[in-house]
């Protein structure tokens, strides 16, 4: 079955619903739709459930993310109904450093948080005010492959609640479905299992810090639960204020630890958050929902990026931070790159030239985020030995000189070109690195 055909172009077949289909309406698919359908392009955008939704995320973003918002058009203000954040608190041990966001030309000087239930239905908002066609509650299970020329011309997938079979077909499919890959796995492209992956438990809690103007790093992640055995795990944990009273808190860890396969993660994050000061109110009674989880794909774990007529964004190539955990900044970065190549390809004939094109897109994530990456997955098998971990915390912080280079490094915020000394080095260093 075939639905939703509603216009056509000169650049699309007969039979197509669409020039472009974008499944997934998160930061990536929302993103990447908006801007295709303000440069002309028939956009259809699926997404398997309904908006407003809620995502099991930190629920904020630094300088860097906040940089995709305003490119995108998004009013950041604080009348807006963004909290912003003027810098991070590094908490290891008895050591807390406050660090303001540094002044930049490319990032604003400031974050924001705001709860994923409204930030995605922001986004998918202005992806259908952009024209792009949003169909909700349609899940996709599988590519549509051309039997003689094996390229992607399509999706299958699964509508309401009755589950009924759908297809739909367009000579561009962007996968943007999120850290599952049931779009690439479906062609055969898995994730890479040499690359690390993290996983996140996050909660909210009433607590006084909702005001905090300083988002929390807790980077001394102690597992307690064994008073006579404690053991420090190479993970973190986080704390987003969002201004209506609570606290977004929650704990990550990575792949590259020996306890990453066998550690209770909600029993692990109520042990932290019972050893932090009481007036937190980080504490049962204060806490409103359930621990929510989710895996966190890292340091593109899943590649090619793009292979005959699809291209991979975001979580679905594998786009979170090794350094940070962050993933939506990359994938509104990955969108903006893939629009580029995108409009680029419809331009042309199909063929060889169309190809080319489309080709630019792995080369452009290469070349943006390829090096970086690959130094974050160095530092995240490094971190997951328990000595390199307890090393870093207890002495790399007190090098007042190291702390720009931590900082900036970690967090992504830094001038590619031109800015200072530590800048350049960070740039200097991305660019030596083979990408990731």
């Amino acid at each position: 079955m075939s639905t939703g055909a509603t216009s056509s172009t000169p650049r699309q077949a007969a039979g197509d619903d669409a020039e472009v289909i974008v499944v997934g309406a998160g930061p990536a698919g929302s993103t990447v739709a908006t801007y295709l359908a303000r440069a002309g392009v028939d956009v259809l955008l699926l997404e398997k459930t309904s908006f407003p939704r809620d995502k099991v995320c930190g629920d904020g973003l630094t300088p860097r993310g906040v940089k995709q918002l305003i490119d995108l058009g998004i009013d950041t203000s604080q009348e807006a109904g963004w909290v912003h954040s003027r810098g991070l608190r590094i908490l290891a041990g008895e050591h807390t450093i406050e660090l303001d966001w540094p002044e930049l030309t490319s990032y604003p000087p400031y974050g924001v948080s705001r709860t994923r239930h409204d930030f995605d239905d922001l986004l998918a908002r202005t992806a259908q005010k952009a024209g792009a066609r949003l169909v909700e509650r349609t899940t996709v299970t599988e590519a549509i492959v051309n039997e003689r020329t094996g390229r992607v011309v399509g999706v299958r997938g699964k509508m309401g609640q009755e589950k009924e079979p759908v297809s739909y077909r367009a000579p561009l499919v962007l996968a943007c479905d999120g850290v599952s890959g049931r779009l690439a796995l479906s062609v055969g492209i898995d994730k890479l299992d040499s690359r690390p992956m993290g996983v996140a438990v996050r909660r909210y809690y009433v607590s006084p810090k909702h005001d905090d103007e300083m988002i929390e790093g807790h980077l001394e992640l102690w597992d307690r639960r064994d008073p006579a055995n404690p053991r420090l795990l190479p993970g973190y944990g986080w704390a987003f204020p969002l201004g209506d009273g609570t606290v977004n808190v929650g704990l990550g860890m990575l792949s590259t630890s020996k306890a990453f396969r066998n550690t209770d993660y909600r029993a692990l994050m109520r042990s932290w958050l019972d050893s932090t000061p009481e007036e937190w109110g980080f504490r049962e009674g204060n806490a409103t929902g359930r621990i929510g989880g989710a895996g966190l794909p890292m340091g593109f774990n899943r590649k090619p990026h793009y292979r005959d007529g699809l291209l991979l964004l975001g979580d679905a190539g594998g786009m979170v931070s090794p350094f940070n955990g962050e993933g939506i900044s990359a994938a509104m970065e990955s969108a903006q790159l893939a629009t580029e190549c995108v409009v680029q390809a419809l331009a042309r004939p199909e063929g060889r030239s169309r190809e080319r094109a489309l080709e630019g897109y792995p080369r452009a994530l290469a070349d943006h985020m390829g090096g970086y990456y690959r130094l974050g997955n160095l530092f995240a098998k490094a971190i997951g030995k328990p000595s390199v971990m307890r090393a870093s915390t207890k002495y790399g912080l007190r090098i007042r000189q190291l702390l720009p280079l931590i900082y900036k490094g970690m967090s992504g915020c830094y001038d590619e070109r031109g800015g200072d000394a530590v800048d350049r080095l960070i740039s200097i260093a991305s660019r030596l690195t083979p990408s990731a």
